[in-house]
Formats: structure tokens, C-alpha cells, sequence
């Protein structure tokens, strides 16, 4: 374990931290791979930071084919508590415009084809996802956008495509009868195993166009050039946000008792190879001497 309480992962446009005070890059093998990228360790704001590029620097990695849990497990074994995730997305209200910042606390999967559970081989969990974010770090978040002088709204859902092509017309049309605020490809996987791992987890969701639903089809050129504008007011938010955190506990949330009440299995019938696999996550309730 290391000693890095905090945790910010960089999405589209954000593949660095201005800021930080680099310690160290450190490249880190879990039991379920090599996350997208090394760890940048260092501190911002006064407090110790681990960055992590989601889609590698230089943006190799697809949506699809991102190792949400080898990402989430590399934090835990730094020792992260709470995960601040920046990522781009598509809005699907007209007021929520390009440039606007969302705080969501609610998502919806539409998914296929991702691993997003750190449990099976022998041991069953059900984590409760009623409330997917972290309560104390979105008001954070919300408050340190407002200070950046970002228009923020607070609340709402995300709603997590596949990707990596963007919507039909006849899909953002229907997204938007159902009520779902914002559109993108990454922070469901991330919400889940963070809430497996016992990690605080929000994210600052950043508008970058409004899908197809509006007049004009997304590009990835219009996309890129509202990234540039965003990326250092995202920047600023989270620099504020980690000075926030300093001062906050983060104990009454709930987050870090999230398995307290959802491993099922009888630790006597769990295989030595899942304990040991899954020892930073679940060693503090399965006997010492068995892990």
C-alpha cells in the first residue's frame, strides 16, 4: 500500500496535471493487469496525487477496451481514498451547453462488452449502487466549479454508451425522453469497482457538444476544440478541489464501508487464489490468517 490518499483520472483532452509536483511515474502490475498508463505521483495543492491518463497519454486506448479494474486496483494499492475523474461528454438538454460543467450523481449502463467487477472465481459480492457517487466529493466538486467561475450544474444522470462510435440519431432522441442529462463512454466501469474498492468516487463531466439529437452531428474536431478551451478550467477545478479535501473527512460517507454488508460467500468456501488476488480489497474482512 502507499500513501497516496487522492486520485484524479484525466480523461479525453486532459493527459496531464499542470501543477503537480511530479515525485515519480511508477508503472504498476495488478492480479488483473497493466492499468492504461503509469501512475504520475506527486502533489498538488499540498496533498499527495496520483494521476492516471485513462486513455494513455496520446489517447491509445479505446473506450471498449480500457482495463477499468487493473485502473481502479492500481489506485488502491497506492493507497487512494477518493477518485476525482474529469472526463468530456455529450449534452442532452439544451441547457446544458458546450463549456458547462455537470456533476452527475446518478447513471444509467448502456454497455456491452466490459469486465466492471472485481469479484467472482469463488467469492460473491453485492455492492449497493442506489447512490453511485460519492455524496461528500460531488458537492466538492460542485463547489470548486463554482469557484472557478465554471457554469455547473449539479446533479443529474450519465448515461454510459459503448461507444466507440457516437449515438444514432434515433438513440439521442430516445436518451432524451428518458430524462438522462449527459452522455459518455467511461465512468460507469469506474463508479462500480471504485464502490467495490471501497474508494469515494465522483466526476466532473464536461460538455463538449450535444450529441446528435441537435442541430449539427458530433465530430471529433468540434470535440477536440472545446477540450482545448475546457482543459484548464478542468484543471482548476480539481486543483481547488484538492485543497478542499484536505480539510474534509471522508469517514462519514459511507464509501469505505462499502463491503461491509455485501460479500455472500462463507470465507471458508473462498479459494486461496481469489483471497490473495483480491487481498487489497477484501483482506480487512476475510480472516488474516486465511488471506
Amino acid at each position: 500500500m502507499g500513501d497516496y490518499r487522492i486520485g484524479v483520472i484525466g480523461g479525453s483532452g486532459l493527459y496531464g496535471m499542470d501543477g503537480l509536483e511530479v515525485h515519480e511515474e511508477r508503472t504498476i502490475e495488478t492480479p488483473f493487469g497493466t492499468p492504461s498508463d503509469p501512475y504520475v505521483l506527486g502533489e498538488l495543492s499540498g496533498q499527495k496525487v496520483a494521476f492516471l491518463a485513462r486513455h494513455g497519454r496520446g489517447h491509445r486506448i479505446s473506450p471498449s477496451d480500457l482495463n477499468f479494474r487493473a485502473n481502479i486496483y492500481g489506485f488502491k494499492l497506492l493507497g487512494v481514498e477518493r477518485i476525482l475523474s474529469v472526463s468530456a461528454v455529450g449534452s442532452m438538454k439544451i441547457e446544458y451547453e458546450p463549456l458547462h460543467i455537470v456533476v452527475p450523481d446518478q447513471f444509467y449502463d448502456r454497455t456491452r462488452h466490459r469486465r466492471d467487477t472485481f469479484f467472482g472465481d469463488g467469492l460473491v459480492a453485492h455492492v449497493s449502487m442506489a447512490d453511485p457517487v460519492c455524496g461528500e466529493l460531488r458537492v466538492v466538486l460542485g463547489d470548486s466549479a463554482d469557484a472557478s467561475g465554471a457554469t455547473v450544474h449539479r446533479g443529474g444522470t450519465y448515461l454510459c454508451m459503448e461507444g466507440p462510435q457516437f449515438s444514432t440519431r434515433g438513440e439521442s432522441n430516445i436518451y432524451r425522453s428518458w430524462g438522462i442529462d449527459v452522455i459518455g463512454m467511461t465512468n460507469l466501469q469506474e463508479a462500480k469497482l471504485a464502490r467495490e474498492a471501497e474508494i469515494c468516487y465522483a466526476t466532473l463531466a464536461m460538455v463538449t457538444d450535444y450529441d446528435c439529437w441537435h442541430e449539427e452531428d458530433v465530430s471529433v474536431d468540434a470535440v477536440l476544440e472545446v477540450l482545448r478551451n475546457n482543459a484548464a478550467m478542468g484543471q482548476d477545478v480539481i486543483r481547488r478541489a484538492v485543497a478542499k479535501l484536505a480539510d474534509i473527512d471522508n469517514s462519514a460517507c459511507g464509501c469505505q464501508q462499502a463491503l461491509a454488508t455485501a460479500l455472500i460467500t462463507d470465507p471458508a468456501a473462498v479459494p486461496k487464489a481469489t483471497r490473495q488476488r483480491l487481498k487489497a480489497i477484501v483482506g480487512k474482512y476475510l480472516e488474516a490468517e486465511s488471506v
